[in-house]
């Protein structure tokens, strides 16, 4: 990227568009009765794919943006995970039959923090409720520091076909700056252990713009995480937000790289990648050349979600446990943060919905826009309005960040089709951006855009 640009657009607090419009729209406009109408109107011939949030961990990784609690005991893990169960009942009793399933994803916290037979009996209620196709994806994300070998195997049982495992860096100086110690031997161990379980599907996540990381730690991590050669890599810039995180603070700022220092990371994770055989995918995604996330992005067919880059097709998200957020055709439903409220309302019978967001036909249009762009790094802005019965030409003239980002070079528009010019792909957020008409109005601070 040419240095004026990373100057330029490199600052900027964007959002990473999992979702538009993005959660600090959400208001208690939509609650628990709207979300409720909702599920019951849904078409029948809908797809869908479940999303189950369980926010547990044994230790905080002080660089953590998730909703997670700490806990040493089991029992408020036990207790929640009934919880959760009784989730999944009061959303299956509101559907005018079971919605096919083709996506499952445990995220958290720590899902693998519960007991096996307690992972094995919830795959079972969801299976019991939901139409789950035969060839869903199940996917979970993990912690090896703490996967035992009953669990890879109970993941295997379940039916579990992806693990998504959280590396950060190898480098013991970052890891303890971040309050994570996590040696190669036991990130070896649970990759194997799930190999061995019949879990083929392996992702490792990656971060860079860590407390004292450098390029060469950077490469370093690569060059570990690709002798275990994981199907694909998720390559994440640390988000320094103490004032939502405060355990963020513990973090030394001083010792965190500057805009130019995240960038020659970035960089230099993607060349070490690309190197060891892995194709680009998007903006932060990285996977081996068969795999069905490159086939999708040729195809024009690759789409992004919460969990970031995905396969996923179906047409709603249901969201369940603490936090959730789903998205269904009339707009998104997020669930209660605090355990204990989240708990409360379920217990009583009700949906734990608490905030949401309905959406505009304008919004739908800009969410197409926005997700082509951060996928495909090109949209054909005519196609896409056409289909959303609006002009091109208002929406082009209509956003006066396109121009600028046209004149720096950043994009080049020919006719009605968008590009964003190879040496500024690492920009696509800042492109994307251009189509938010929400961006800003909140006042919430975001990541930077490298």
């Amino acid at each position: 990227m040419r240095d004026d640009l990373r100057a330029q657009y490199g600052e900027e607090r964007l959002p990473r568009y999992t979702s538009y419009p993005t959660a600090p729209q959400f208001s208690d406009a939509i609650g628990q009765e709207a979300y409720g109408q909702w599920l019951t109107s849904l078409p029948e011939d809908v797809t869908a794919s479940l999303y189950l949030h369980v926010p547990f961990c044994r230790s905080m990784c002080w660089y953590c943006g998730c909703h997670t609690t700490i806990t040493q005991r089991d029992a408020p893990i036990i207790d929640y995970v009934a919880v959760l169960r009784r989730e999944i009942e009061l959303v299956a009793d509101r559907l005018s039959r079971p919605l096919a399933v083709r996506h499952v994803h445990f995220g958290g916290g720590t899902p693998t923090i519960m007991e096996p037979s307690e992972l094995l009996a919830l795959v079972a209620l969801m299976r019991q409720r939901f139409a789950l196709d035969s060839s869903a994806e199940v996917a979970i994300e993990i912690d090896p520091r703490t996967l035992t070998r009953a669990m890879s195997k109970a993941l295997g049982e379940a039916g579990v076909t992806r693990a998504s495992l959280g590396v950060q860096s190898f480098d013991p100086v970052v890891q303890r700056a971040i309050n994570r110690i996590q040696s190669f031997e036991q990130t070896a161990r649970a990759t194997d252990g799930l190999r061995e379980a019949g879990i083929h599907g392996i992702n490792f996540d990656l971060i860079y713009g860590l407390p004292h990381q450098t390029v060469e730690s950077c490469i370093e991590t690569v060059r570990q995480s690709t002798a275990l050669r994981p199907d694909r890599f998720s390559v994440f810039g640390y988000a320094h937000v103490p004032s939502f995180k405060k355990h963020q603070r513990k973090i030394d700022e001083a010792a965190l790289p500057d805009g130019e220092a995240r960038y020659a990371q970035a960089e230099a994770i993607a060349e070490a990648l690309m190197s060891a055989g892995y194709r680009r995918i998007g903006l932060d995604h990285y996977a081996l050349p068969d795999d069905s996330m490159v086939q999708a992005q040729v195809h024009g067919v690759l789409h992004r979600n919460f969990q970031g880059y995905t396969t996923d097709t179906s047409d709603v998200l249901i969201g369940f446990g603490a936090s959730a957020i789903g998205r269904l055709t009339q707009g998104y439903a997020q669930n209660e943060v605090v355990l204990g409220r989240y708990a409360e309302r379920i217990v009583r019978g009700e949906l734990a919905t608490v905030k949401g967001y309905a959406l505009t036909a304008d919004d739908r249009l800009r969410a197409d826009l926005i997700e082509r762009v951060m996928c495909d790094f090109q949209v054909d802005v005519g196609q896409i309005c056409r289909r959303h019965e609006t002009s091109p030409a208002a929406i082009l003239r209509a956003i006066p960040k396109l121009r600028a980002l046209q004149d720096d070079g950043v994009i080049r528009l020919e006719g009605e089709v968008l590009s964003v010019n190879d040496n500024a792909r690492f920009l696509v957020r800042s492109v994307a951006s251009a189509f938010d008409a929400y961006l800003g109005a909140s006042g919430r601070t975001h990541s930077r855009a490298v």
